[in-house]
């Protein structure tokens, strides 16, 4: 049996192409910390602005007391060409109201569920990027993805990487 082969990537295409698989996936993985156990869920984000990802999460949860100790997290896409997404990240909580009112009338789901933008379960997360990483089926090595906006900051070379 051959090897199965990786399409190349351009890097000028590099960012458009790992948008378009975080658009994709609608259900990326988050990963966080629970002490020294790594712990991995399938979220649903609200908003997506670039690689900057908004997520609703209730005070209740769990995910909620691991990100209040450590802050840093990773999601992961997947699409259906098996191309992923890894965005690396700190979160921060959302206490702007204009955002949180943009995002709270975009999502029919969180009204319904939540009934009241001042439930005082509500939060919401900021997940601002510090290395995104892209990979194609069969690569192999991800590719970091620059991060244009001055806001960003982290490791932005090209070059290839493993892990």
């Amino acid at each position: 049996m051959p090897k199965p082969q990786s399409q190349p990537v351009d890097p000028r295409q590099l960012a458009s192409l790992a948008q378009a698989v975080i658009q994709s996936d609608r259900f990326p993985y988050l990963a966080t910390m629970d002490g020294d156990q790594p712990r991995l869920r399938p979220v649903s984000p609200v908003k997506t602005d670039g690689f900057v990802v908004y997520v609703a999460n209730l005070r209740n949860y769990h995910k909620t007391t691991e990100i209040e100790a450590n802050p840093k997290v990773e999601l992961c896409y997947l699409d259906d060409h098996h191309d992923q997404v890894r965005i690396t990240g700190v979160v921060e909580i959302v206490k702007d109201r204009k955002v949180l009112q943009e995002i709270w009338d975009a999502n029919p789901l969180l009204r319904q569920y939540l009934g009241d933008i001042s439930n005082p379960q509500l939060i919401l997360y900021r997940i601002g990027p510090t290395r995104v990483r892209f990979m194609r089926e069969w690569a192999l090595e991800y590719i970091n993805v620059p991060l244009e906006s001055p806001e960003f900051t982290g490791n932005s070379a090209d070059s290839p990487t493993t892990g």
